[in-house]
């Protein structure tokens, strides 16, 4: 994109824009007037701008963030092809696959998003990080709730691992290249609308869902806050936890701490239904604010 062009429409390329938050992702963008190029190892739905590309291959990757369509953007003197990049690709839970398997695909394909991207000028990457990087499952001996970004990061996989070292290596990056912006979005467990039927279940076994503190994320929540960060202006590694504001549960959010993670001290008065899981960082910094709730959606 020609930088010089002030009343072009931004580009945003997305990695893993066919999975349940990519596709969230993707219809954010559209409607908010972005245009949107898909790049995933499956074709997004039909009339979406795309390139099939495996990122853990780093010629791939950098072809893939080099142009739009069947066109290559990134030349001399037309600058990068994209105004940004949200990496959301990547094997999504652990024990998915053999554990070195699944370590080395999200890690070097992150490696090999934020390498692509500082090389072509693109200076504005999001990634999905993890609430696994803050020590899920959550067992009782955790240092506190509302979990923050203030919180140890602890891998008790290799999913979280990686996640935990891609963290690391975006700050290594953002050193090399001070005017590089790189935020880690911490997201819990990702739901859609259609999902919202079983979480009344919940209720008949708390400990289900005890291992996230009861969070979850609705994909288009997750969608907004993806944008937001996109739209902010920072330079740096910034880490944000996405949740929604409430819980899964029916339960208040302080009889599950008090009967299920009572070791666990509390560090402020809950809400109701308060996410234990704390978004306001993201509130405060981002503007980050959830629209959707499985409350919400049951009484519709």
């Amino acid at each position: 994109m020609n930088p010089s062009n002030k009343t072009a429409r931004k580009r945003v390329a997305v990695t893993g824009g066919t999975g349940k938050l990519g596709k969230a992702c993707v219809a954010d963008f559209q409607a908010h007037g972005y245009d949107v190029f898909v790049i995933d190892t499956v074709a997004p739905a039909k009339g979406i701008p795309h390139i099939i590309a495996d990122l853990s291959d780093f010629g791939q990757t950098l072809d893939a963030l080099s142009s739009v369509g069947f066109d290559i953007h990134a030349g001399v003197g037309t600058g990068p092809a994209f105004d940004a990049v949200v990496h959301l690709a990547a094997f999504p839970t652990p024990r998915q696959y053999p554990d070195a398997h699944l370590f080395q695909n999200n890690l070097m394909g992150t490696y090999n998003v934020f390498e692509a991207a500082r090389r072509l000028g693109i200076h504005n990457v999001i990634w999905a990080s993890s609430e696994t990087t803050l020590g899920e499952p959550f067992e009782g001996g955790e240092p506190y709730a509302p979990v923050d970004e203030d919180y140890p990061l602890r891998a008790k996989s290799a999913y979280a691992l990686a996640k935990v070292l891609m963290e690391d290596m975006a700050r290594q990056f953002c050193l090399q290249t001070p005017d590089m912006k790189l935020v880690g979005l911490r997201f819990s467990n990702v739901m859609e609308p259609a999902d919202y039927a079983k979480f009344p279940a919940y209720d008949d076994d708390p400990e289900e869902r005890k291992w996230n503190m009861w969070a979850y994320i609705d994909a288009r929540d997750g969608s907004q806050a993806i944008r937001k960060a996109v739209e902010w202006q920072a330079t740096g590694m910034h880490p944000f936890i996405i949740a929604n504001a409430d819980t899964v549960m029916s339960k208040s959010s302080a009889e599950l701490m008090k009967n299920y993670l009572p070791n666990v001290p509390v560090k402020k008065p809950l809400g109701e239904h308060e996410t234990l899981l704390s978004i306001e960082k993201a509130r405060r910094v981002l503007g980050y604010e959830p629209e959707f709730s499985w409350r919400e959606e049951k009484s519709r």
